[in-house]
This record gives structure tokens, sequence and C-alpha cells, in this order.
């Protein structure tokens, strides 16, 4: 458990992460407190918010709803990776989860519990994150929005001395969500481990525009098992090339394709992967160190 940042202290926190971040006006009093405690903490609650665009998201988030007041979370990040903070404090995102979950999480458990009841406060403990998402399974996550959301969870585990083991989907609180859907969370630690093992970014010059990464973050585990065609699949495969991992007859090109796995298990052999570690699905580690140049289509 750990006492809930400070406002100056969760800007701070995520500039540090490279996260580019935008005070809603009023953010730093925006909260639920009068309705019940906020903290201590244990964790980051990630979410989607069956929404299109970032106004309208915003600032639904920052006031609610007549059914569900605002704020509905600490954050909402954009699909072009900017955090835009709305609530500090108690705020209505959670809502009544498992017990056991909790106490999984406070405890850094890799294997969370199936949650099976709704016994416990999470608006006290979470902070949380709305993430702009259909949530329907087909639109798309942009991998810089991924990026930012794996720095927002990382810049709080980091402040905290937290590992990615604190960052869980709101669907692993409570059966009666689903969301964050569209990529794995376990995928999504892995994303929050990588960040965690590399030092704080600097502070960006320009807090109002977006943050453009050298190489291209991970997209996740089950993207790639998705057969995508994508830039990122081709810039993949130019460095495998040039890093003399190719299994290439031509190519390589945006598809994926039984080429590019067969490319990346010989660079997961390099690496010195064996077994099952070596199957040619990209994880998290292994992407870290081929360092793909970055790509804006994903």
């Amino acid at each position: 458990m750990a006492t809930p940042l400070s406002a100056d202290a969760l800007v701070a926190a995520l500039r540090a992460e490279g996260v580019t971040v935008v005070e809603h006006p009023g953010w730093r009093t925006n909260n639920r407190n009068h309705k019940g405690s906020w903290g201590p903490v244990n964790g980051v609650m990630i979410h989607h918010t069956v929404t299109s665009g970032t106004t309208a998201t915003v600032a639904l988030c920052f006031g609610g709803r007549s059914d569900l007041p605002g704020p509905l979370c600490h954050g909402v990040i954009a699909k072009d990776g900017t955090v835009h903070l709305v609530g500090n404090g108690r705020a209505n995102h959670a809502g009544s989860g498992d017990g056991d979950v909790l106490r999984a999480v406070a405890a850094e458990s890799i294997a969370l519990p199936a949650p099976n009841q709704n016994d416990t406060d999470g608006n006290t403990r979470f902070y949380g994150f709305e993430c702009v998402n259909l949530g329907d399974g087909k639109d798309t996550w942009p991998a810089v929005q991924l990026d930012a959301m794996a720095r927002a969870s990382a810049a709080l585990c980091r402040a905290h001395g937290w590992s990615a083991a604190s960052v869980i989907g709101h669907k692993e609180w409570t059966s009666a969500k689903i969301d964050p859907r569209g990529f794995t969370m376990a995928g999504f630690r892995e994303q929050v481990t990588a960040r965690l093992a590399r030092k704080p970014a600097a502070s960006q010059a320009s807090p109002a525009s977006p943050a453009t990464p050298t190489h291209q973050p991970f997209p996740g585990a089950a993207w790639f098992r998705k057969n995508p065609r994508s830039a990122v699949v081709t810039a993949m495969g130019k460095r495998l090339t040039a890093v003399g991992c190719s299994a290439y007859a031509e190519g390589p090109g945006p598809q994926w394709t039984d080429a590019d796995r067969a490319s990346y298990a010989k660079w997961q052999r390099k690496l010195g992967y064996t077994g099952a570690s070596a199957d040619g699905w990209p994880g998290a580690k292994s992407w870290a160190a081929l360092k793909v140049p970055y790509v804006k289509e994903v």
C-alpha cells in the first residue's frame, strides 16, 4: 500500500517517463473524496472508453454522466498518446470488485485469481486510466497510444516502487466488465516491465506536443498472432535482415508471414533463447533488444 501522489508529483512522474501531459482545467480539485477515502493505493487500472474523439471523451471523463458523476478516471489516454489529466483523488472508475484480486495485486502476484465476487471498493485503491477505444475488438490500438499507456503505468509503478504486477485491467477486477479489449493484459504488463527496466526518460521540452519514440514500441504479443499487415512488420523485417537473421526468400513486406516468424526465431536464438522461447513470436524483451525504428503506422 502507498500514499497517493500529489498532483504535482503525478505530473512530474508522468513527464519523467516521457509522457505528453495535458492538464484539463480544474483537474487538481476534481474528485469524489466526499463519497469515500482515496488511498492507500495498490495499483493502476486500465480501461477502454467505448467512445471516439479526444475532446468529447475528456469532457465526459471530467464531468461524468447523470448516473455516474465525474471524474471517471485520473487520466484519459488519447489515440495520439497524449495523457489528459481530469481527476485528482477518488474517481468513479473501478467500482466494486474482488477482494482476492486486490490481495494478489498488493502481493504483486504474477497469477491473478479470476474475479468472482464484488465485495471491495476499487475506487479507493486504484489509479485509473481511460484509454480512447470503442472496445468492439475492431477499433485499433495505435502503437503510440499503447506506448503512452505503458509509460503512464510505469510512471506510477516507478513512483511507488511497484512492479508491473500492480497494473491490471478492469476485466481482471470484476467479471462484470470486459475492458480493455483488443490486447492482452499479460502482454501489456510485459511492456510495462520493459519500461521499468530502462531509466526514466527526460522531461519533454514541449508538454503540448506528442512524443515520438526513436524505436517502435512493442505492440504486444497478441498483435502478431492476428497476422497483421503493417509498416511495423516491414520495419521489423528490415531490422532482422540487418542483424543477419533473415529467412526471407523475398521482401520483407508489410504482411506478417511464416518468413517473418522464422526470421524472428533466428533473432531469438541469436539472443540465446531456446525451445519454446525461440518460437518466432516476438516478446517484449527480444523486441526491445532488436531496436526496430519507429514508424507511425500500426
